[in-house]
């Protein structure tokens, strides 16, 4: 991940394209408020929302959706009346969504699509897909995703409380969960398996490279030859794949990037201009 400095917080930085997923909104993780802070501050050519953008699971098991979270909505909207080819490819969490993609709809300027494909300004082409197709637990086995869903959002809850333990004691923001896909072996196993999976279908097709989303796990890196990029995700990284306007590829942690704390409440969306 390329260093960079924060820019004044009047200026917009410019890219050819951005690729974000796994914002969840609908959820209480969801840092709808960080997101909203980046789409004000960017404008691109191309915007490519890659999946699980709203959590339909969450949503129907309890209703949770705050001022940040309308802010997120009408900002995208507001890319696409400026001009910004926006494409959203639905994941599994927002699959309600795949329903509508056999009529081939464009909502508000915005294109549904099964997976598209990006070409950079130096000419790699790129497939772009959220990456459920590719998790075997997810694909043959609901229940466990489910679970596994579950699970993740238990994490959440105690890492909140974990961290307002370490924040007491002066000590800064640790994510549990990422620890844990770092340290548990078969977890590692999992996220190299998904990576190589995609790869491969990418190379299969004839892709230089892949652009997906769904593990969390923010990675930019050669698998087989094709190129893998995860754009990471808006509950805990808070990570963005930016394309520049000379091809080059950067994954943006926009947390660290504009030393936003994870320990701050999600700030009103009042203070950003119109």
């Amino acid at each position: 991940m390329t260093a960079a400095h924060s820019p004044p917080h009047s200026a917009r930085m410019q890219y050819r394209a951005i690729f974000i997923s796994d914002t969840h909104l609908g959820t209480r993780g969801c840092r709808s408020d960080f997101l909203a802070d980046f789409l004000h501050r960017v404008s691109c050519q191309h915007l490519y929302l890659v999946g699980d953008i709203i959590d339909g699971w969450r949503l129907r098991k309890s209703w949770y959706w705050d001022a940040s979270h309308d802010e997120v909505l009408r900002l995208i909207l507001r890319h696409a009346r400026a001009g910004t080819e926006v494409t959203y490819v639905p994941g599994n969490h927002d699959e309600m969504f795949r329903a509508w993609l056999p009529l081939g709809l464009e909502l508000g300027g915005i294109r549904l699509r099964k997976e598209t494909a990006h070409t950079t300004k130096d000419g790699r082409r790129l497939l772009v897909i959220h990456g459920d197709e590719f998790d075997s637990v997810v694909r043959y086995a609901k229940f466990l995703a489910l679970l596994g869903d579950w699970a993740y959002a238990s994490a959440l809850v105690v890492n909140r409380w974990f961290n307002a333990a370490r924040r007491r004691f002066g000590y800064p923001y640790w994510s549990l969960s990422a620890w844990l896909k770092r340290q548990v072996k078969e977890a590692v196993k999992a996220i190299d398996r998904f990576e190589s999976a995609l790869a491969g279908e990418a190379r299969r097709r004839g892709f230089d490279g892949v652009v997906c989303g769904h593990i969390h796990h923010a990675e930019m890196r050669e698998v087989g030859g094709v190129l893998y990029i995860n754009d990471g995700d808006w509950v805990e990284s808070c990570t963005a794949l930016v394309e520049h306007h000379d091809g080059r590829l950067e994954l943006i942690d926009w947390a660290a990037l504009n030393r936003l704390s994870f320990f701050t409440p999600r700030a009103s969306t009042a203070a950003l201009p119109a």
